[in-house]
């Protein structure tokens, strides 16, 4: 919580501890492009990072609010050594964290991220004076750079395209509507208001059934949806549905796959993509590469395979062509000219896979890892998956930080995806809990 975990002076600290690895790796003065989202509290934790890099000899970019994405794509655009974004995401307003990327516009490796730990732990770094104290400059030409990329890779225009964009009263709550207006898009603007404490306050993409509301009540084609700091995005249909993550990248798998841009044929995602994505894949002739639940291992797999198009059913979805992470204003803008260019609604672009319903459930236990030598469960699980057959699936995992056992189920019906999960919530509390 910003204050608390994250006060002034670990700011300050991981400020100067940045400068100082950053440092000790060859990069003579760097430069770092400093970002945050719209929360009060990043105000003052932007000041304290600020001045912790100028005190170790670094030279501080500002751009004042800036999505995620648009952080990681200004370092390579201007030339810095680093970014570093002041978010907390879909998080809500009194918490924040400090995340960095390196030149390259990637998120720092972990290795490099544990040195800069270590230096924090130790307070290190030089103390310079005199003209060797860093700089701090500003960018005010920022947002425009970063928009006019993502109007650069548009495949189209989005001329008589009526769209609702609801902000998150976010980072992306000027960004987002001038985005798509200058794509030619009439542009009803929602949740752009943010006075520091409303980001993410039931809105945005945590709550995908606001825009689709609106959608519905103004007549609009379609409405996107975007988080606290625009690495995301859902959208609606006319008819009010959410198309969410695994649907976009299944219309959009297919259309490059279609255009001959689709390397090897192959789609990353995690293991909680839907059942629908799978099936609509393995039809269209696309593989599927799997991951665990987290946007930097589907990035990962990417980079590793060379795959340009992969994804979690958020909204997070990475276009590697065009950017380094996933981006919230990039994928409304591939998604929403895909529409316009194949003359379809976004109705017609969600129909590309069939979502099976899917029920989630959390077992609290005592021992998550003991999960893995539960033959109770395992058996539990196997029956299930023979009693769903090709119209289902099941997966119990553990999660990474918390005393649970999550239960998956997908099935053709709610009522039987909601008989199985129950059923094997009841033997993972039995033989776990």
């Amino acid at each position: 919580m910003a204050n608390l975990d994250l006060n002034g002076e670990l700011a300050f600290r991981l400020g100067r501890a940045a400068v100082v690895v950053l440092t000790e790796h060859g990069e003579r003065r760097p430069h770092i492009v400093v970002g945050r989202d719209t929360r009060g509290n990043g105000e003052f934790l932007e000041a304290a990072l600020v001045a912790g890099i100028c005190s170790a000899g670094g030279d501080a970019v500002t751009v004042g609010v800036c999505t995620t994405p648009g952080i990681a794509f200004l370092t390579t655009d201007l030339g810095a050594q680093a970014g570093a974004v002041i978010s907390a995401s879909h998080n809500p307003a009194e918490y924040n964290g400090i995340k960095f990327f390196g030149s390259s516009g990637y998120k720092l490796p972990d290795e490099v991220e544990q040195e800069i730990e270590s230096v924090v732990d130790r307070d290190a770094g030089p103390r310079p004076t005199g003209p060797a104290v860093g700089r701090v400059s500003n960018a005010p030409d920022a947002e425009a750079r970063y928009l006019a990329h993502l109007v650069s890779v548009a495949d189209g225009r989005l001329d008589g395209m009526r769209v609702v964009v609801d902000c998150a009263n976010g980072a992306a709550f000027d960004a987002s509507p001038r985005l798509l207006r200058s794509l030619g898009a009439e542009v009803l603007p929602l949740n752009d208001s943010p006075d520091g404490w409303n980001i993410n306050a039931g809105c945005g993409a945590t709550h995908p059934d606001v825009v689709a509301r609106a959608v519905v009540e103004a007549g609009a084609d379609a409405g996107v949806a975007h988080d606290g700091d625009a690495d995301r995005a859902l959208f609606a249909d006319h008819l009010g549905n959410v198309v969410d993550g695994d649907q976009v990248l299944a219309a959009c798998a297919v259309d490059l796959k279609e255009r001959g841009e689709l390397p090897g044929d192959l789609l990353v995602v995690t293991v909680m993509a839907n059942l629908g994505l799978r099936l609509a894949m393995a039809e269209a002739g696309v593989q599927l590469a799997e991951t665990r639940v987290g946007d930097r291992y589907v990035l990962e797999e990417m980079r590793r395979s060379g795959a340009a198009l992969g994804g979690e059913q958020s909204g997070h979805v990475i276009f590697l062509r065009h950017a380094t992470t996933g981006d919230g204003l990039l994928t409304s803008v591939q998604f929403l000219t895909l529409a316009s260019r194949k003359g379809v609604s976004l109705a017609d672009l969600g129909a590309a896979m069939k979502k099976f319903p899917q029920v989630l459930l959390n077992v609290t236990v005592r021992d998550r890892d003991g999960l893995a030598e539960e033959r109770s469960v395992w058996q539990a699980i196997r029956e299930a998956e023979a009693a769903l057959g090709d119209q289902g699936r099941v997966l119990v995992r553990a999660s990474g930080t918390e005393p649970l056992i999550r239960v998956m189920v997908e099935a053709a019906t709610e009522e039987q995806a909601a008989v199985q999960a129950e059923a094997l919530a009841r033997t993972v509390r039995t033989a776990l809990g």
